[in-house]
């Protein structure tokens, strides 16, 4: 029998880690196309409930030494904030200053090298250069896209230390998570091995869909550094991309549908990704995987389903905590002070502040399509919907969450949130372009943005003025000042 971790919620029984499940198998399919659009988002096609997860406690795994970097000494002064290698003007369209031609998704990296993802695509920008240079089939994007190749396309970009950025990549879900290893032991005591259960074939689900990490060349130009495969628990091979950390027989997290990186505290430099089943964190080359807010369905003959949702929306709150949004539920969490421990259901190790859906949205077997989750500098919560608009969300308990429709919006189909330090939230839609909820709880809409759909927002607050990319179907805008 499995052990059952979590809390429990308001109509329905939640957990947050995969360290316990059922013995059923995930149902094939994805919820939605997790590549990016430009167009407003079509009508979903409801898929059968997903999935039931199988991931037991590996047997007394050996840990590595932690690879967190070491908090700031309180006694080192504090780094002067500049504005940084970018115009500093309050409202500049890149895409048209510095050619960028087509971009389907963002990110920068510690050194501000801008970077860009089209397709097989990886363009950089470079502080003092004209234009962005590109580079085509590196890593997954190698072979080219498809159901047969490393990955069907390429998902979002995220940039890490200085000259380093994480891509990710979608492919399809597999009918079982399960991939028996060479020696064929079998879950959930792996004490008969049986080589015959072996598939060489079915081994290499492994390397497809995940996280590429690429570094920026002299010329310009990117490479591949390394496709994640390193585990921060040393449970199996380290070499064939990313499972889950606490039994690498389980590959669950196939697509990489978001991605953040830590601009403050004591994480400053980690990135966490959003996937079809969870939430991975990375430390450089290192990963713990996964992390997720679920709520349990019961099925006629009495057995459970885990019902994890896709997580297309991610955050990071104003103390560091891991904000979660994904098609179901809604989470918060404070990262545990080792990588090691990220996946480990122990409030003791990662404090639990939020695990719940939120009743006045939809019943919790209703999805609500999260699509952005942020706090603003007042501390409120924000999450906004694909669907169902703009909620100012409340923790009642750490099982219970409630919800007060942000109204004034001129449509409910959102796409991204950004909290600036001004008390800004900034608010991505489809069809209308951007808009801003100010420190005084006022909406406006955003002039001089081209483009009416907002594919991804982006704030650094690591300059002064702060620096807000704004991506849309008409192209890259940064706006400075909040």
């Amino acid at each position: 029998m499995r052990r059952l971790l979590g809390a429990w919620a308001v109509g329905a029984v939640m957990a947050w880690g995969c360290g316990s499940a059922t013995d059923d198998t995930r149902p094939q399919g994805l919820d939605e196309d997790p590549s990016q659009t430009e167009e407003p988002t079509p009508p979903v096609v409801e898929e059968p409930p997903p999935p039931i997860v199988a991931e037991p406690e590996p047997p007394s795994p050996t840990d590595p030494e932690p690879t967190d970097p070491e908090p700031t000494d309180p006694t080192e002064p504090t780094p002067v904030v500049t504005p940084g290698p970018w115009p500093n003007e309050p409202l500049v369209n890149y895409s048209s200053r510095y050619g960028l031609g087509n971009v389907r998704a963002m990110g920068v990296d510690d050194a501000y090298n801008i970077w860009l993802l089209d397709g097989a695509r990886i363009g950089v920008l470079r502080p003092g250069d004209s234009g962005p240079k590109w580079t085509s089939g590196v890593g997954q994007a190698a072979p080219g896209f498809g159901a047969d190749k490393l990955a069907i396309g390429s998902t979002v970009i995220c940039g890490g230390s200085a000259g380093r950025a994480y891509v990710g990549y979608y492919t399809y879900e597999l009918d079982s998570a399960f991939i028996y290893s060479p020696d064929g032991s079998n879950f959930p005591l792996y004490n008969d091995p049986d080589p015959t259960r072996f598939n060489p074939v079915r081994y290499q689900e492994y390397q497809k869909g995940d996280l590429d990490v690429v570094q920026l060349q002299a010329d310009g130009s990117v490479k591949l550094e390394a496709h994640l495969s390193r585990s921060a628990r040393s449970n199996g091979p380290q070499d064939i991309g990313i499972r889950n950390t606490n039994d690498h027989h389980f590959d669950e997290d196939r697509s990489v549908l978001s991605c953040v990186k830590v601009m403050h505290g004591q994480h400053k430099g980690e990135v966490y990704i959003g996937t079809n089943h969870g939430v991975t964190r990375i430390q450089g080359l290192t990963y713990n995987s996964h992390r997720h807010p679920v709520w349990f369905e019961i099925k006629p003959d009495g057995s459970k389903s885990q019902m994890a949702g896709y997580t297309y929306a991610l955050g990071i709150g104003r103390n560091g905590d891991v904000l979660i949004g994904n098609d179901w539920n809604v989470g918060v969490v404070t990262p545990s002070a080792n990588l090691a421990d990220w996946d480990k259901v122990d409030e003791t190790l990662n404090p639990e502040k939020l695990n719940s859906f939120i009743p006045e949205v939809n019943i919790v077997e209703e999805k609500d399509y999260w699509r952005g989750i942020q706090q603003t500098a007042d501390g409120l919560y924000y999450v906004a919907s694909k669907d169902y608009g703009l909620w100012q969300m409340i923790i009642s308990r750490r099982s219970e969450a409630h919800g007060v429709k942000v109204t004034g919006l001129p449509t409910d189909q959102l796409t991204s949130l950004a909290a600036t330090n001004d008390g800004s939230l900034f608010i991505g839609t489809v069809g209308f372009g951007l808009w801003k909820l100010d420190a005084q709880k006022k909406l406006t809409h955003v002039a001089g943005v081209d483009g009416t759909v907002v594919e991804q927002l982006l704030y650094d607050p690591t300059v002064n003025p702060g620096m807000l990319y704004v991506l849309t179907n008409g192209g890259l805008t940064v706006i400075r000042g909040h």
